[in-house]
């Protein structure tokens, strides 16, 4: 084993991108096998390169993973051993030298940690990982790709001392009786002899501070507010310095004010911003590259603005992962999605009777919390993630999983740094039990893993769900042929990567299968062999379905909870991931579904049994929306037996409830309760329209289930090209369920939904410009193809 820079000498070199990691370095070069992969926690990597230069510079190094040794020819330089933490080193150069960096095994460095954890979490692996400041991210079995992040993840950067480089920058905000205050901080590399900031007609000079720290502040008069998406624009102002006679950009801010809302019983958990309530609604952020932890920019971009269109407005940066990049709270702040950010914390008993430790995290945490201190987007800082629920469940008393990391050290970390952003002590958390869905913030999955019915997404009374809705989710056709071949149920790989909690029973797709068989009264094992495209077909169909009931139930008016966000945003690898996105970026079913569920103008509907069938319309816009509701009620799939329409007026941020009869004029069963005589329907649509009559939002409910809804629809498919791109207009003569349309190379706005009978639905496509060609069917029908001509 080396443990010099001369021993190394020895070793067998190989390219390796920087940031990057070992594993994705191995990748590279081809010699990494997924069925074997190499234990890098059991392996010393070294990485070297040759720098040059002359005289005093500075080596800054933004990520190390994770128990790092620093050479500089043959003396060592630095050490690290917290993979979250920037490191930084003075050097004196003279000419060119060789820089070596030894990452020790990570099973050898945790070796001989003493202490004993109060309880050990399955999963996550080794449980010594909970003495490591280090990503969970390779190491979870049935979660991720099997490759712990090892190497140089973020970048190392060379600064000469001569040049006023800026090392790091911190922008703080606040609010001061309708204008913008803006304090500045810079670090440089060397003193300088003149600085100044800028915010449009808006200028200060910054003074040094000393270290060659630099500070002022600005008031920008009678700011515009910074708004998630979803309920106004998200305003930014440019930033920027001159310094030394020379332009420096130094990024964007917005202004806001976060508070929570608790209830009236305390209990609650409902987000406000500039004090208007906000339906929190989104997804667990996954890397983008869980291998190499990098996020290509474009992708990154295309990623985000995928989260826009489907309505997310929050997304959770887990504690299972990484602390991201400021690209991306950057491309977050502009596109107005709030961003719910875990410390990386998870399930472990940490050490908190370390000094060593809490220190190192006390760094870690001032470090982010500094880096980031410009963004708008960041609403929430958790503390953790199941670390309180994993111990309650293990049976531990409340007085041991406690901890003063979460309950003293963060909190106090994040007021001091970050005082305009709210902290939620773990999550889960706020319940008589930890993971009680009825106070604070939940992880809720009474509707998924615990097979509960639909219903229970109100039963269980959720305040907020800060994860929900896992399922092991199918990709389209077209990536699942492309990752698993022409029959991918039959695929070793297909089994091997279907998600799993450690230690429980099932997986994720017998979750998924249970929904299946409930919604569709079908037995999906027996499907699977006998009719696999069918079965594909209604297993993305039923989670499709499951997301926009539960996100309907939550969303209306008068229920308890505050927020949803979905586990989780992108599959990690190829597989029949939790993503609603596949590992491409692609979106699959679910995606399609947050998008009906998410809208800011959006109508509902909730079945209230004798109570009758409740209508439901959510304005989130900020001015009020005039337009028309419209009631259907079909039987035998085509004919209209009973038929409605109402103007209605939201006002801002506002909502309207109605009862069917308040539509119907007069009784009618429509939700099957009171079951005079045979069902008259088996399918109902509420349709939400504007002032020229366009339909903007749409609910359906089946009050006979939906296998009584299956029919033999004939359905219409006209591409067409006008101003926008091309298109497809779509008609049914019969009631289409989870229409599917799959292009060979275009992706549709929507998709898995449902069709009336005599209704025209006009679907384009994320490419517009480029001509469709592909086939279109609803469930239990042949596909009919369609091609531009």
């Amino acid at each position: 084993m080396a443990t010099t820079p001369v021993e190394a000498d020895a070793l067998v070199f190989a390219p390796a991108q920087v940031p990057g990691t070992a594993a994705q370095a191995l990748i590279d070069n081809g010699d990494w096998w997924w069925e074997d992969p190499v234990p890098l926690d059991d392996r010393d990597v070294w990485y070297r390169t040759t720098i040059s230069g002359m005289g005093p510079h500075i080596l800054l190094f933004e990520g190390l993973a994770t128990f790092a040794e620093i050479w500089l020819d043959e003396a060592r330089i630095l050490k690290s051993d917290n993979m979250f933490v920037a490191r930084r080193v003075d050097v004196a150069l003279r000419g060119e030298h060789r820089l070596s960096i030894r990452f020790r095994a990570t099973s050898a460095a945790l070796e001989g940690r003493k202490g004993r954890a109060k309880w050990r979490p399955r999963m996550i692996q080794p449980s010594e990982l909970r003495f490591a400041r280090t990503s969970a991210m390779g190491r979870m079995p049935g979660f991720a790709p099997p490759a712990p992040p090892v190497g140089p993840w973020r970048p190392i950067h060379l600064v000469s001392e001569k040049t006023p480089t800026i090392l790091s920058t911190r922008l703080s905000t606040r609010l001061d009786e309708g204008d913008g205050l803006v304090e500045i901080e810079l670090e440089l590399a060397t003193p300088i002899a003149s600085a100044t900031a800028r915010c449009g007609d808006f200028a200060c000079i910054l003074s040094s501070a000393g270290g060659n720290r630099y500070v002022g502040s600005l008031r920008l008069l009678s700011v515009e507010r910074w708004f998630p998406h979803t309920h106004g624009a998200p305003r930014l102002y440019e930033i920027s310095a001159t310094i030394d006679g020379k332009y420096a950009p130094l990024g964007h801010v917005g202004f806001r004010e976060i508070s929570v809302d608790r209830g009236a019983d305390g209990l609650g958990f409902a987000l406000r911003v500039n004090d208007v309530g906000v339906f929190c609604r989104g997804a667990v952020w996954t890397p983008l590259d869980p291998v190499s932890l990098q996020n290509d920019p474009a992708l990154l971009e295309r990623t985000i603005g995928l989260a826009k269109e489907a309505g997310v407005n929050m997304l959770r940066a887990g504690a299972t992962g990484v602390y991201e990049t400021d690209e991306f709270y950057r491309t977050c702040d502009a596109a107005g999605i709030l961003v719910w950010q875990d410390f990386m914390f998870s399930n472990f008993d940490y050490p908190v009777a370390d000094a060593g430790f809490v220190a190192s995290v006390e760094n870690e945490a001032r470090r982010f919390l500094k880096r980031t201190s410009g963004s708008s987007s960041i609403a929430i800082l958790c503390g953790g993630n199941e670390v309180y629920q994993q111990a309650a469940m293990m049976g531990v008393a409340e007085s041991n999983w406690r901890s003063a990391l979460f309950e003293e050290v963060l909190p106090r970390l994040c007021d001091e740094e970050r005082p305009d952003v709210h902290y939620v002590v773990n999550s889960p958390s706020g319940g008589a039990l930890p993971f009680h869905s009825d106070a604070g913030v939940a992880h809720y999955y009474g509707v998924g893993a615990y097979r509960r019915p639909l219903e229970d997404a109100r039963r269980a009374n959720v305040r907020f769900a800060s994860e929900c809705l896992g399922f092991a989710n199918v990709p389209e056709a077209r990536t699942l042929e492309h990752d698993f071949g022409a029959a991918p149920l039959s695929s070793p790989l297909w089994r091997q990567r279907i998600p799993r909690d450690q230690g429980a029973m099932q997986d994720f797709e017998e979750v998924r299968d249970h929904y299946v068989g409930l919604l569709y009264e079908v037995d999906p094992r027996e499907l699977k062999v006998q009719e696999p495209e069918r079965y594909l077909d209604l297993s993305r169909a039923a989670v499709a379905e499951v997301v926009e009931a539960t996100i309907g139930e939550w969303r209306r008016p008068g229920s308890s909870c505050a927020g949803a966000l979905i586990w989780f945003w992108k599959d990690l690898w190829a597989s029949s991931g939790w993503g609603v996105l596949d590992w491409t970026g692609a979106p699959k079913s679910p995606w399609w579904a947050m998008r009906r569920a998410f809208r800011p103008i959006q109508i509902a509907l909730s079945d209230e049994g004798v109570n009758g069938q409740h209508v439901h319309c959510i304005n989130e816009a900020n001015t009020s929306f005039v337009g028309k509701i419209a009631l259907r009620c079909y039987r035998d799939g085509a004919t209209l037996i009973m038929n409605a329409d109402r103007d209605v007026e939201i006002a801002p941020r506002g909502s309207v409830s109605l009862r069917d009869c308040d539509l119907w004029g007069a009784f009618f069963d429509t939700t099957y309760a009171y079951r005079f005589g045979p069902p008259s329907h088996e399918a109902t649509v509420a349709t939400l329209l504007d002032v020229d009559g366009v339909a903007l939002a749409e609910a359906w409910r089946f009050p006979v289930g939906r296998a009584a809804a299956m029919f033999e629809p004939t359905i219409s498919v006209d591409v067409f090209r006008d101003d926008k791109g091309y298109a497809l207009r779509l008609q049914s003569d019969r009631i289409a369920q989870s229409v599917k349309i799959e292009d060979a190379r275009l992706t549709p706005d929507d998709n898995w939904f449902h069709l009336a009978p005599g209704a025209s639905k006009i679907v384009r496509f994320h490419e517009p410009g480029m001509a469709p060609s592909g086939t279109v069917a609803a469930l239990g029908t042949p596909a009919i193809s369609y091609r531009a001509m």
